[in-house]
This record gives structure tokens, C-alpha cells and sequence, in this order.
């Protein structure tokens, strides 16, 4: 993203702080002149439609003074969910265990998609288990993880 989440993430992560939430991460999806930014946000007693309402109208307003994105673009606040994404090493730690699908942004074993559990951070690298394989994947080029969902 041409703009950069590691801004937006240093802007808007104090806003939500202080609303007593934690900003899991922040996605921004350019689409034409337009664009969508979706924020994760999440607490301990879990988040609800009223969360949501409550965290966009308040990074609403910080986004319309600092106008860190040019264009338009429509701002979605949400909850992680039960697919929850990672976007940080501390992430990666804290869901050791879980089952987990993984997306490269370049290929690496001539693959971008890996899936397994999660074993967690090994000298900055994500560790996944693969069948009977241990996968080690380099956090700067994760594109996108998501937890699966145990059902």
C-alpha cells in the first residue's frame, strides 16, 4: 500500500488505546480511485455492532483532520472474528497452537499459500507444521494470515 499501514497503524493505535480496545491491524484494499480500509479491533469481553460504531466515529474524525489517505475510500471497523487475521509477531506468538493458513507476497519453494499449525516465532521467522514438516516462513513477507477456525 502506496500510503503505508505502519502510519495509519501509529495514528489511529493511541485513538483506540485510549477507547480501551486493542487495534489487532488494519488492512487498506485500493480499488481504482476509490478504496477500502478495514480496522480489527478486540477486547477482552469480546466486540459487538455498538464497539464498532463507537471506535469508527472516533477514527473518523482523527482520519478527517490528519487526511492521511488521498481519495476516497470507505472506513470499516470490525472484529476479528473466529478467522482471525495476524499482523504482528507478538500475533504469531500469542496463537502458537493454533491452526493457521498463510499467504506469501512472492513465492518461496515455489509456493505462496501454506497451511498448518502454528509453532510461533523462531529468530523473527514464522514456524508452521506442515503434516510432519516444520515450515519456516520470513514475517516480511506474509501477505496475509488468518487463524482456522476450530468448528
Amino acid at each position: 500500500m502506496a500510503l503505508g499501514v505502519a502510519h495509519l497503524q501509529k495514528l489511529l493505535e493511541p485513538v483506540v488505546n485510549a477507547m480501551a480496545y486493542e487495534l489487532v491491524g488494519i488492512e487498506f484494499h485500493a480499488h481504482g480511485g476509490s478504496g477500502l480500509m478495514r480496522v480489527y479491533i478486540d477486547s477482552p469481553d469480546g466486540i459487538g455492532l455498538e464497539d464498532c460504531e463507537r471506535v469508527s466515529r472516533q477514527i473518523s474524525g482523527v482520519l478527517d483532520v490528519e487526511d492521511p489517505i488521498p481519495g476516497h475510500y470507505t472506513l470499516e471497523v470490525s472484529s476479528p472474528g473466529l478467522d482471525r487475521p495476524l499482523f504482528t509477531g507478538e500475533h504469531f506468538e500469542r496463537f502458537a497452537g493454533s491452526q493457521v493458513k498463510v499467504q506469501l507476497d512472492v513465492p518461496m519453494q515455489g509456493r505462496r499459500r501454506f497451511a498448518g499449525q502454528l509453532l510461533g516465532l523462531r529468530d523473527g521467522q514464522v514456524v508452521i507444521k506442515e503434516e510432519a514438516e516444520e515450515v519456516t516462513l520470513p514475517l516480511e513477507r506474509i501477505k496475509q494470515a488468518r487463524l482456522v477456525p476450530d468448528v
